[in-house]
């Protein structure tokens, strides 16, 4: 039986793009009044940065790849020298415009009433800096304490350890396939795939359960819930001895 509803971040929660928009906006704007050679350089250059960054550094720290990000940036011009202040200015700005999308503080309150809740993440996206103080049993960051990012089993094994149940009792909630559903299921976990943007799931892949919004999870909760109820119902009255 489930008893643990543990969340990803970023995307699953959190509104994350509007928030990293706003901080690119802001570093613009300084990088511009730095130096003219700035006028050239756009937002989409930024983003392609980050992008460059990203993919050769995947398994570090995202405050890490988003300085990494933001010296590609800066090199452009010739404003090296100014990393530091720059990424205060972007991760202040970051953070004041970071909220969780409208669906989640109401779905939680229903959720809390049966689960335990949870969050877990790669991610920098502290939930208290992000709308979401006081709303979860446990937290979980990446890179905090040697845990590495998902899909490491270590990843989830931490989960588990923090919930204090059994991997089957706990289910994990995400928008990432790789990362969420398919690394959760395999480490003995239950997933939901939370489809924000509605693409169709690869045949290879099987979440537990698939939302379109949290505001969604406690009627598909219940209702896995009703069904293993049945199951093991069915389970007991057959294995009767007549």
């Amino acid at each position: 039986m489930l008893t643990t509803i543990v969340f990803d971040a970023d995307e699953t929660l959190i509104d994350l793009r509007p928030a990293v928009t706003g901080g690119l906006v802001a570093v613009l704007e300084a990088m511009r009044r730095l130096s003219p050679a700035a006028a050239d350089v756009s937002l989409a250059d930024l983003e392609s940065d980050w992008a460059a960054v990203f993919g050769g550094s995947m398994a570090a720290p995202v405050t890490e790849i988003r300085r990494a990000a933001l010296a590609r940036s800066l090199s452009r011009v010739g404003l090296d020298a100014h990393l530091d202040d720059i990424a205060a200015l972007f991760f202040a700005r970051r953070f004041a415009l970071t909220r969780p999308f409208p669906d989640v503080l109401p779905a939680l309150a229903v959720l809390r009433q049966r689960w335990t809740l949870g969050f877990a993440t790669n991610g920098n996206s502290r939930a208290e800096r992000c709308g979401l103080a006081g709303e979860f049993a446990f937290e979980l960051y990446a890179h905090e304490n040697g845990l590495p990012k998902k899909p490491a089993p270590e990843f989830y094994a931490a989960v588990v350890e923090a919930a204090g149940v059994s991997a089957s009792r706990v289910l994990y909630v995400g928008d990432s396939l790789d990362h969420d559903v398919v690394a959760a299921q395999r480490a003995g976990l239950r997933a939901v795939w939370l489809n924000r943007l509605g693409l169709p799931c690869p045949a290879d892949v099987s979440p537990d359960g698939q939302v379109s919004t949290v505001a969604e999870l406690p009627d598909l909760l219940a209702g896995m819930v009703d069904m293993a109820d049945v199951a093991d119902e069915f389970s007991a009255d057959h294995s009767r001895v007549p």
